[in-house]
């Protein structure tokens, strides 16, 4: 019988920050940290301290030239121009800050180990990961580092052949295609907002791999992925027949966050995070975006209440709403307040609405395209 889900996190995330005006300068894997133990669903059995990947670990998919650029920006507190231009560090998406090395490093950590934890099966969650842009030379997107390639090498590396990909960030994980978008052993779905940065993961855009991107418009609501996790999501990763899923669950897809237009609840990330759990026997998820302080945090938390079998109540005790009330968020210098029930809750009201006729006619693509493949 497999272990209970474990959850990895670190401390280094609850004092670091891309900076006071970056969107990664709110609190997120803390917070998570925080609402479960404060609801009694992280007892310390259950969690695990994320080592710090070394140089050499992260050689998997970084250059030599990369990884020592990062560890000297960290060291010196600045960047030349020419690493700047070569490596894109230093820049107002990817700034020099005094954890820049340390910290993707401990997600990229928890993602290596992950993989050697689940050889025996089992499911593991790392709210930290799911850093999907990074690059083998260089910085893209807020991702220094790439934790999702990382995990899946290792879990490869540990017995699992063929790997699922599976990602709902409102965003194209264009670093992990770029890694297997070639590879038939790794099936790779990612459901991102069209026209949205980084602009790729084109419909059209399959690759000689396993690669089905799904771009969703603008309002995207919960009844529409519900749609997309059906005709989509669950028949290709039944048919590929996976030894290990790996979810990323960015949490910009929500519609209080400011990142995406999309609009749905958390609701609809806790379908996907259950549903994908019984097609394998080793089952991996991962973080990913999230820019508005309580909706990722409310978010994330879920997520683990969902692995772990813990209920969500209807309302937080004092003690869980304490976590929230401690948060704040300044938007270009003003600070925002909560809405009410970000502070009480858990769960979102649901997002439901019509289905696109659009959105509608691209799950169909994918849905034709797998019985072509199967």
């Amino acid at each position: 019988m497999a272990a209970e889900p474990r959850f990895i996190g670190s401390e280094i995330y609850r004092g670091s920050c891309y900076g006071p005006w970056h969107p990664l300068r709110v609190p997120r894997v803390s917070t998570v940290m925080d609402l479960s133990r404060a609801l009694g669903w992280l007892g310390p059995e259950r969690f695990i301290t994320s080592p710090r990947a070394k140089p050499a670990a992260l050689r998997a998919f970084h250059t030599d030239d990369y990884i020592a650029a990062v560890q000297a920006a960290e060291a010196a507190g600045a960047v030349s121009d020419a690493v700047r231009a070569r490596h894109h560090l230093g820049t107002p998406s990817n700034p020099v800050f005094a954890e820049m090395f340390r910290r993707p490093a401990t997600a990229c950590g928890a993602a290596i180990l992950a993989g050697e934890l689940l050889a025996g099966g089992g499911v593991i969650y790392s709210p930290a990961g799911g850093t999907h842009h990074g690059l083998p030379d260089r910085a893209n997107g807020f991702c220094y580092f790439n934790d999702p390639v990382l995990a899946i090498l290792s879990l490869r590396r540990n017995g699992a052949a063929r790997v699922a990909y599976v990602d709902i960030d409102a965003h194209h994980p264009d670093g992990v295609e770029a890694a297997f978008g070639q590879d038939p052993e790794v099936l790779m779905i990612s459901v991102h907002e069209e026209n949205r940065w980084p602009r790729s993961g084109r419909l059209e855009d399959c690759g000689a791999g396993q690669v089905h991107n799904l771009p969703v418009p603008a309002g995207f609501n919960d009844t529409e992925m519900a749609l997309v996790l059906d005709q989509v999501i669950l028949p290709l990763v039944a048919d590929f027949r996976p030894d290990a899923v790996v979810l990323q669950c960015g949490a910009d897809a929500v519609a209080e966050d400011p990142q995406s237009r999309l609009a749905l609840s958390n609701n609809a990330h806790w379908a996907v995070v259950a549903a994908l759990r019984p097609l394998s026997s080793r089952y991996l998820v991962l973080g990913g975006g999230g820019y508005n302080p309580w909706s990722v945090g409310r978010l994330w938390t879920g997520v683990w209440a969902t692995l772990a079998g813990a209920e969500i109540p209807d309302q937080l005790p004092e003690a869980g709403q304490a976590v929230l009330r401690a948060l704040t968020w300044d938007v270009r210098g003003r600070a925002r307040r909560a809405e009410a029930h970000w502070l009480t809750t858990l769960r979102d009201p649901a997002r439901d609405g019509p289905i696109g006729a659009d959105l509608r006619a691209r799950a169909a693509v994918l849905a034709g395209r797998r019985r072509a493949w199967a």
